[in-house]
């Protein structure tokens, strides 16, 4: 699903009487759900009936209301799909997850530079980072020849086993 079909569902379902609409396609969950909302106002002086004048707030409130929300949500949905766009592996990508528990260290020492960084140029067994795990420091290296894309961990990050820690892109 594209985003201009976003764009359309979510316009057609705001038009609706629709007040929840759930999907999922293509690997995406897209839900939506229209608030009712409650308007007071004080009564005027004037002798409007009652009827008329709650009708008009309603009317007013829930148009603003609605373009605030639709906008909001094409916003969310926008960058949800941009996200998804960034998970979703390339076919010459290649993830490299940890295979440990541990802190990720990404340079041999404090003042040192760090192995590696976006754009940089690495061959299979060159090392990506540390990570330490009780005391013990295991080099991380590339399974892969290929460029650096993306370096999904800070320095001195908690990582989980199997956490994506860089994306390269293989030659």
């Amino acid at each position: 699903m594209d985003y201009k079909n976003i764009q359309e569902l979510i316009k057609a379902v705001s038009d609706s009487e629709v007040t929840c609409f759930e999907i999922e396609t293509e690997g995406m969950r897209i839900k939506m759900e229209k608030k009712e909302q409650q308007v007071v106002e004080r009564m005027p002086v004037n002798g409007t009936s009652v009827d008329q004048v709650t009708q008009n707030a309603i009317s007013r409130d829930n148009i603003s209301t609605n373009e605030v929300y639709v906008e909001k949500l094409q916003n969310d949905i926008a960058k949800t799909i941009q996200n998804a766009a960034k998970t979703i592996p390339e076919e010459n990508s290649y993830i490299v997850k940890s295979p440990i528990v541990g802190t990720m260290y990404s340079a041999p020492g404090v003042d040192s530079k760090n192995f590696v960084k976006v754009g940089s140029k690495v061959k299979k067994g060159d090392t990506l980072c540390i990570l330490e795990a009780m005391k013990l420091m295991n080099e991380i290296e590339s399974e892969v020849d290929g460029e650096i894309m993306e370096v999904l961990v800070a320095n001195e990050d908690m990582v989980e086993y199997g956490q994506p820690l860089f994306k390269i892109n293989e030659n």
